[in-house]
């Protein structure tokens, strides 16, 4: 795996990196240039479903639904091809797959890894399942929109 740094840093021997990922609430998921999970800690296995064991060398479709597959290998191809994301800082909300095959809706940010030659090798992606969040917003904004219904009718009434 490639070392978690720009080619301008570099990791502090007094850091267990791996420790720190397998302790992380959130899933950390990395993979390489070509898209292959590499990296699959005990969060990710929680959010989706998919054991370490069956993540790891599966490509990102394992949990990216198909009708946005082909958007996610667009930006994925001139991530790898530029060496730049505009999603390292900005928080990106898609939707996702679990195992089981229910649809979740996840954040995430995302950071370049860079190897020895400074060419990118791979992307971490730290992820948060918001599904619970999402569903909340969409009852209120449902309700929201009833009771405006509502007003409108007693206002013309």
């Amino acid at each position: 795996m490639a070392e978690a740094t720009s080619p301008t840093t570099s990791p502090s021997p007094a850091v267990d990196v791996s420790g720190l990922v397998r302790s992380l609430g959130d899933a950390v998921v990395i993979s390489d240039a070509d898209g292959r999970i590499v990296t699959w800690n005990p969060a990710a296995e929680r959010i989706f479903g998919f054991s370490e064991a069956e993540a790891m060398g599966e490509m990102l479709d394992l949990i990216t639904p198909e009708r946005h597959r082909r958007r996610h290998w667009d930006g994925y191809a001139k991530t790898m091809r530029t060496g730049q994301t505009r999603y390292g800082t900005s928080l990106l909300k898609v939707p996702a797959l679990h195992k089981d095959g229910h649809t979740l809706s996840i954040a995430f940010t995302v950071s370049l890894l860079f190897g020895a030659d400074g060419e990118v090798s791979g992307i971490v992606a730290v992820i948060r399942d918001e599904t619970e969040r999402f569903e909340e917003e969409r009852r209120l904004r449902r309700r929201m929109a009833e009771l405006e219904e509502a007003l409108g009718t007693l206002v013309l009434a």
